[in-house]
């Protein structure tokens, strides 16, 4: 998405199984390239072109999914996802940043962003991180074992995760992540086995972003987190916390 020109919108197939990814992007002809592959590869959409205008709309239209760009005028993405985060609202939020705004995609993170891209990125690659952000979500929810750890309780089907009875939010990769180092507890994990394994791809992202993902459920699950750093090697879940 480098100023090319914006195709019309021919041959596409709505499937409304797919559901509705709300576009928040102030660029015209990037928002219209972003709907054409989206649409052709099954999706509704929607668009808003500022952040207030995307915050509104996320609460109006109840989409599937967000690809929320960061340099919105208004309010920028970061904000907006943060506000959404506050009220309660775990739609699955892709955050597009420039490539130097490092800090802006692990801030974005850190607030509760499911996933991230680089611009520049190619229309087919932001289809297949829209169908990776809701794919996670489905998978998440056919684990069907409830995972204890002391006073940890990790239900995937009800996606709820409980310390001592008390309910911490949790995003759909937080919480894949989680359930998925409990489902093989006492295996080692790589980055890399993780990213193919959780994210879905391992081959265009970087490594690091499991760090910042274990780094969020050890903030929220303090003493009760049972991940433990393989140092060299990676991630594994213990049958003990802390």
């Amino acid at each position: 998405m480098n100023g090319e020109p914006c195709p019309q919108l021919t041959g596409v197939v709505m499937n409304p199984r797919k559901g509705l990814v709300l576009i928040v992007e102030d660029d015209p002809n990037i928002a219209a390239l972003q709907r054409l592959y989206l649409e052709r590869d099954g999706y509704r959409t929607e668009t808003a072109a500022d952040g207030p205008a995307g915050f509104e709309a996320v609460a109006r239209l109840a989409p599937a999914a967000v690809v929320l760009d960061v340099g919105l005028p208004g309010m920028d993405g970061v904000t907006l996802c943060r506000r959404l985060r506050e009220r309660g609202d775990w739609t699955p939020v892709l955050l597009v940043t420039a490539r130097g705004d490092e800090a802006d995609r692990i801030l974005g993170l850190e607030l509760g962003a499911d996933d991230y891209l680089t611009k520049p990125f190619s229309p087919g690659e932001l289809v297949a991180r829209v169908n990776a952000v809701l794919r996670r979500g489905g998978r998440t929810a056919a684990v069907a074992a409830v995972h204890a750890v002391g006073g940890l309780r990790v239900d995937p089907v009800r996606h709820t995760v409980h310390v001592d009875g008390v309910p911490v939010e949790f995003t759909a990769l937080e919480l894949g992540l989680l359930a998925h180092l409990l489902e093989h507890r006492g295996q080692v994990f790589t980055r890399a086995q993780l990213l193919d394994r959780v994210w879905g791809d391992s081959a265009h992202r970087d490594q690091r972003v499991v760090d910042v993902y274990v780094s969020q459920i050890r903030a929220k699950l303090g003493g009760a987190s049972p991940i433990r750093t393989v140092r060299g090697v990676g991630y594994s879940a213990s049958g003990e916390p802390g």
